[in-house]
């Protein structure tokens, strides 16, 4: 079996059930889990990601620091920002790809059988 992209940034190695940037080919952690834990992890400060719209205005149109953080994800081993989200403060990280491997693995050796 080979390589499924996934996102843009993002493979899945059917092979050995692994998380990939499709960048660098880096793997990042298990399959089966949330491919956000294998990545380098930051958060930029709203001021310097949003910074104010109009000059001089007591109202601005950046987030509230307070209400939201910007936190990023990038591969270990290139550097490629693989996503990023807004999220509350002291919101865990999402888990927004789940995917059943099972499945995935199912298919695509039919597509291959086909293929060949």
């Amino acid at each position: 079996m080979s390589k499924v992209r996934i996102t843009e940034y993002l493979d899945i190695d059917l092979t050995k059930e692994v998380w990939c940037c499709n960048r660098c080919n880096h793997e990042l952690i298990d399959a089966r889990d949330n491919y956000k834990k294998g990545c380098l992890v930051t958060e930029q400060k709203m001021k310097e990601v949003h910074p104010p719209m109009v000059e001089g205005e007591t109202y601005s149109f950046m987030p509230d620091p307070d209400y939201c953080r910007l936190v990023e994800f990038y591969c270990p081993s290139c550097g490629t920002m693989l996503e990023n989200e807004y999220l509350p403060p002291g919101h865990p990280l999402t888990h927004e790809i789940e995917l059943d491997i099972d499945a995935l693995k199912a298919r695509h050796s039919k597509v291959e059988s086909v293929v060949k």
